[in-house]
């Protein structure tokens, strides 16, 4: 059921603990770690501690925590010292856009020149 732990979902894992990251921030509704497979300087995964599949399902069920998992790429961004020279947020929603984990997260991407488009 969405918003609730899945306990086949990788990042649920992380969540409860069960699975280590290199955690850089966590607040009471979102957990950021660095990904383990960079593809930048700074490449941070930023989660909702609710387990929704993607992005837009997120969205429309709990506006609130997708603000917050906004806003926490932002901290994550200036903590790392890319927002002054510029960062992205990616969501990737389906796997033709190549979402692996099928837990909605944001992808912050920074410290080094970003191509457009991407991909």
């Amino acid at each position: 059921m969405a918003g609730e732990p899945q306990a086949d979902c990788l990042f649920c894992k992380i969540v409860a603990g069960d699975i280590p990251a290199t955690v850089v921030r966590e607040t009471e509704t979102t957990v950021a770690f660095r990904d383990i497979n960079p593809q930048a300087p700074t490449h941070v995964l930023v989660i909702p501690r609710v387990h929704y599949r993607d992005a837009a399902e997120l969205a429309a069920a709990d506006p609130a925590v997708t603000a917050d998992v906004l806003v926490e790429a932002g901290r994550v961004a200036a903590e790392d010292k890319v927002d002054s020279t510029g960062y992205r947020i990616v969501f990737n929603t389906g796997t033709g856009a190549g979402q692996t984990v099928f837990h909605a997260h944001a992808h912050v991407l920074g410290g080094r020149g970003l191509e457009w488009p991407p991909g």
